[in-house]
């Protein structure tokens, strides 16, 4: 059950330009949202609506938002909040379903967006009818500037191969048509992490993602409560994800081949981890799995 809270409408829209709707999932985020809400607010492309889903916080979290609101009370959003943590697939989603933009683009709630992001994003997109496209990012870990290694540089186009090895498409820096996000379903709802790992290798299995070489987000890291340190094992969830690609039987030949290997490889790696921690049951499930695709790869 979701809550709705406000919705207000700018009077003044520019006829020439498309909404977008931007979607932020939150869940304790009290320090926060604030600025990643005012970031959107800020932008200097006005034509949005903005959807923040509270995947039901308890600490002070909603109580921010709505002072937000109240101050901004003439800017155009919705506030959600569901009585049940699911995660930020979920969250996603349910912005998704009710966003009335032609084009969407998430913010997670730590990030931040420059504030000419949206301006130079869309009317890139509109130049060239791209489906999607991300732009560049800054990275901030625990309030440092940082340098991402060689193996996270965006590439543009056709990036399947590279995608398979690592999430290197940032839910931030995306924007893509909504009925295009439709297309491929959405964010996977069962998975707890890698959730837009799976997405980006369902699209990019079959389309160009577009790069905007600006760094126009600012990706804050290094806190405790971030998936990738709350959640263990993440190459279980890539695994899975690479699998139920192929299960679709979808992929070019060479798509398969590529996909096979670097499921192989992930495999292996996931393997050493459970024999070190002693569970040899999933263990010697996995390795099961691993002969079965090495049978597959040239077939």
């Amino acid at each position: 059950m979701v809550k709705k809270i406000n919705l207000c409408y700018y009077k003044n829209m520019k006829k020439n330009y498309p909404l977008i709707s931007v979607i932020i999932p939150v869940f304790n985020r009290e320090n926060f949202i604030k600025e990643s809400m005012l970031s959107v607010i800020n932008q200097t492309f006005k034509n949005i609506e903005l959807i923040v889903y509270d995947d039901a916080s308890n600490d002070n979290t909603e109580k921010t938002i709505k002072k937000i609101m109240q101050i901004y009370e003439k800017f155009n959003i919705l506030y959600l909040k569901g009585e049940k943590n699911r995660g930020p697939s979920f969250a996603r989603n349910r912005g998704v379903e009710i966003a009335k933009g032609e084009y969407i683009a998430f913010l997670d709630s730590d990030d931040l967006w420059l504030k000419n992001k949206l301006s130079i994003q869309i009317k890139e997109m509109i130049k060239n009818n791209w489906d999607i496209c991300q732009t560049d990012e800054l990275w901030i870990r625990n309030g440092i500037r940082v340098n991402p290694h060689k193996k996270h540089k965006k590439i543009s186009g056709y990036i399947f191969e590279k995608a398979l090895k690592l999430c290197i498409v940032s839910p931030s820096a995306v924007m893509m048509k909504k009925n295009f996000f439709l297309q491929f379903g959405g964010f996977d709802e069962t998975l707890p992490a890698c959730e837009d790992y799976d997405l980006w290798l369902r699209i990019s299995s079959k389309y160009p993602i577009f790069l905007i070489d600006k760094k126009l987000v600012i990706k804050r890291g290094g806190h405790q409560d971030q998936l990738s340190k709350t959640i263990k094992c993440l190459d279980k969830y890539r695994i899975y994800s690479i699998e139920k690609l192929l299960k679709t039987n979808n992929l070019s030949k060479e798509q398969k081949i590529l996909a096979l290997s670097e499921l192989k490889q992930k495999c292996y790696i996931y393997i050493k981890g459970l024999q070190k921690r002693g569970f040899l049951d999933e263990s010697n499930k996995l390795k099961e799995l691993c002969k079965f695709y090495e049978t597959q790869i040239y077939t």
